[in-house]
This record gives C-alpha cells, sequence and structure tokens, in this order.
C-alpha cells in the first residue's frame, strides 16, 4: 500500500550505531551508461538499485542492450561504441534522472532514425540547452530546434565534428556530456571545465581512453581522443556520501550520539559537506582510507556536537556541495550566529528551486532567513525547538527536500507531516529502512 505521507511526533532518541549506505548513484548511472559502449560482458557490484538508475537500464534495454540484475550484481552486455540497436519510434524515459537525461543524449548522436527523450514533471522543466547547444555544434540534430527542456527529439548524424567547450557552470552532467560525445565524436575534442566532480574522467582513465588533463586552480583542461573500443567494467560500487550526508546532519543534531557509515565514496570533488560541516566544528572523521577503481573510499565516523558554528561558506566548496546543501541549511539554522552561503543559483535549476524552498521551510518553522535568487543568510538558533505542527507538501517530490525535512522533524521535534514519502526511491530506497535501525519512530 502507498502512503501519500508520513507523520512523525517524536525526536529520534541517541544513538550510537553502525550503518550501510547505498550505491554511489553518480557513479551507478555513469557505470551503466558506459558499460553500454564497452566490448562484452561488464558487472557491477553494490549497485543503486533507485528508480534513476532502474531508469537507465530500461532505457539501455530499448536501444538493445542486454541486461541481467540479481540483488548482488548487475551484468551488461555491451556491443562496443555506436553498439545500440536502433529501431524507428523509440521513447526513452529518464524519470526525474537529470543525470540520465543529460549523459544518454551523447551516446544517441549517431542514431539514423529520430528518439524522443521525456521525463517527469520536475525534469520536464529543467534547461536542456546546456546540453542541447555543444552538441549541436557537433552535428546533432533537435527537434523542435529552439526547445530547451523535455519532451525533445534527437537525431544523430555521420558528419560529426569535434568542438572547443567551455564549462563555466561548475556542472559535472555538462561536462561529462560531451566526454561521452568524445566517445563518437571523430578527432580530438577539447574542454575547458569548471571544477566539479569527477567520477567520468575517472572512469576514462580507468578504460585508458587517450585523454589529456591539465589541473588549474579554478578550471580543468580536457583533450580527449576517439578510442578504437573500449573494454569491459567491472566495479564495486562504494556507498553514496549524499546518501550518507543526512545521517551525519542528524549525528551531529542529536545529543549524545556516534555513528560510522562503511565503504562511502569521498572524492574529493564530493566531500564539500564534511569540510563545510567541520568548519562549522562538527567532529567528523575519515577512517580506513583506500582506492577502488581509483576512486577513494573511507569509513565515516560522526558524533554529535553541542554547539555548531556559523559559517560564510567558501565558494570553492559550492560545485562539491551541491547536492547537499539543503541539509547543510538546517545544520547551520541550528548553529551560533549567522551563516552566509552565495553563488548558489545552480541549486534552483536541480529537481526542485532548493534555494527557494529551502527558505521556505526555514521560515516555516521559526529560522529567520534573508536569501535571494543566488544567496542566503541563516540567522542560526542553538536553541531552536519546533512544538508546532509542520506540513511539508508541494515541493515537486524532490527526494532531497523530503529527506531534509525528516532530518529535520527527528532532531528538532515538532509534529510533522511530510507528503510524499515515495520520492526517496528516485536516489535512496533504504533511507526510511536505516531511519528505523537508528530509533527513529515514523508513522
Amino acid at each position: 500500500m502507498k502512503f501519500n505521507f508520513i507523520e512523525i511526533k517524536n525526536k529520534i532518541n541517541n544513538f550510537n550505531e553502525k550503518i550501510y549506505v547505498d550505491g554511489d548513484k553518480s557513479i551507478s548511472i555513469r557505470w551503466a551508461l558506459l558499460a553500454s559502449q564497452a566490448i562484452g560482458v561488464s558487472s557491477a557490484k553494490n549497485l543503486l538499485k533507485s528508480e534513476d538508475v532502474i531508469n537507465t537500464l530500461k532505457c539501455l534495454k530499448k536501444l538493445g542492450i542486454k541486461i541481467k540484475l540479481s540483488k548482488n550484481l548487475c551484468e551488461i552486455y555491451g556491443h562496443g561504441l555506436n553498439g545500440f540497436i536502433y529501431k524507428k519510434n523509440i521513447t526513452l524515459n529518464a524519470g526525474n534522472s537529470g543525470t540520465l537525461g543529460r549523459l544518454i543524449l551523447p551516446l544517441l548522436i549517431k542514431s539514423p532514425f529520430k528518439i524522443k527523450l521525456i521525463g517527469d514533471k520536475s525534469l520536464s522543466n529543467r534547461d536542456f540547452s546546456r546540453i542541447i547547444e555543444p552538441l549541436k555544434k557537433i552535428g546533432v540534430n533537435f527537434y523542435p530546434k529552439d526547445k530547451k527542456t523535455l519532451p525533445i527529439f534527437i537525431k544523430g548524424s555521420n558528419y560529426l565534428r569535434p568542438i572547443k567547450y567551455f564549462e563555466k557552470r561548475g556542472s559535472a552532467q555538462c561536462k561529462s556530456s560531451i566526454m561521452l560525445a568524445s566517445l563518437l565524436t571523430p578527432g580530438r575534442l577539447e574542454i575547458i571545465a569548471k571544477k566539479s566532480r569527477n567520477h567520468t574522467e575517472i572512469m576514462f582513465q580507468n578504460l585508458k581512453i587517450p585523454m589529456i588533463i591539465k589541473k588549474k586552480s579554478k578550471f580543468d583542461f580536457i583533450s580527449i581522443s576517439t578510442p578504437e573500443k573500449i573494454k569491459k567494467i567491472n566495479i564495486n560500487i562504494p556507498g553514496d556520501i549524499s546518501s550518507s550526508a543526512f545521517f551525519i546532519v542528524l549525528t551531529l543534531l542529536t545529543e549524545n550520539s556516534k555513528l560510522l557509515i562503511k565503504n562511502i565514496n569521498i572524492n574529493p570533488s564530493r566531500i564539500g559537506v564534511i569540510k563545510i560541516l567541520n568548519k562549522m566544528g562538527g567532529n567528523i572523521k575519515l577512517l580506513n582510507k583506500k582506492k577502488n577503481n581509483n576512486e577513494e573510499c573511507a569509513d565515516i565516523f560522526v558524533e554529535s556536537k553541542k554547539k555548531l558554528n556559523k559559517i560564510n561558506c567558501p565558494v570553492n566548496l559550492n560545485s562539491s556541495a551541491i547536492d547537499e546543501f539543503l541539509i547543510i541549511f538546517l545544520a547551520a539554522a541550528k548553529a551560533r550566529g549567522v551563516s552566509t552561503f552565495k553563488n548558489l543559483s545552480e541549486l534552483n535549476q536541480k529537481e526542485s528551486p532548493r534555494l527557494k524552498i529551502a527558505t521556505k521551510i526555514l521560515k516555516m518553522i521559526g529560522v529567520k532567513v534573508a536569501s535571494n535568487d543566488s544567496s542566503i543568510k541563516i540567522y542560526g538558533n542553538p536553541n531552536l525547538k519546533i512544538n508546532k505542527k509542520v506540513i511539508i507538501k508541494n515541493y515537486m517530490k524532490d527526494h532531497r527536500v523530503f529527506m531534509m525535512s525528516v532530518i529535520a522533524a527527528l532532531s528538532l521535534g515538532g509534529d510533522w507531516r511530510i507528503h510524499d514519502p515515495e520520492s526517496v526511491k528516485t536516489s535512496f530506497p533504504s533511507f526510511i529502512k536505516i531511519i528505523n535501525h537508528l530509533g527513529g519512530k515514523i508513522n
């Protein structure tokens, strides 16, 4: 039976636990897409089985890729570069996933037929021009010609050409889209990219795709030549730092609590949330560091903190914490002093306008906030407690808004009704199960 909302009426009690979170979403989707272009059978352990990843597998099956998915293993039978089996009137549904929608398009640039890409209501409101425009310069056709949102049609070309692309937003999706296009585009493609998560670069290096990377302070210069082929990719996917962030903050805000989160991806381009929370006085440690397929991994140990401190958040940490700012804002609401976060307009380009929604929720629970389209000031209150009814709804079913609201309810108290619990299935299906394991009471 599906429920439209959950209720939380009690704060969580202190805990001392060890948990595992679901596999990293960014790595799961990228692995599946690259495995579809490899020759042979690629396998992944601990693949995230969220709706976003399942939709990725469904799209690949529609393109003629054989996939076997069991409880502990996913196998993808790749046909090599440009190995999709194209048919007329194919429709691919990216669901809620911007990563899938934006990263599958560059793998379709040789399709002889029009392929329709659709998504849910939230994804259909998101900007796809940032992917469409550079792919057009490579020689790809899109219909309708001036449309910037889903649904759209893509038709490939036999006359593709390499380009020089300047990625200014710090968007890993935009950068990765052009990198994936280089696999099917003859010649040498060049990218100047503002710093962002680098999972695609690591996978390309593991696959020995001809690539040169020159790292500068603010930008990376990436040059890629078309590979002859891609070998199969076997991987054991670590836990997701974005999923871990919710439990890190829950622990920080719950008195006399300790938590160990096992085997988490701590790629330096992803751990802005840990750096920010530790700058606020958090007690977060990385233990048992190791490398897994050249991705850095560790266990994360966190202890509760009686009082966090304000932060003037360095903007150079924005890209490495872009998916975690909602839960960081909650930590700032309980900190001493006024915390400031700037240059975050990209937050409003996510599954929902997150900066606007965060402002609304914080004000709803009694936190003083000043914000505009790209920045927010949060006037923290270490003694913040809630003794009233709070209803969270109409947030475009954004999974991270739901999870942030659950953590707020469990750490601050009050009588909460939070709508659309099904939203967590897009990224973190075991979220509620872990909450229950820690002792949270959800009706």
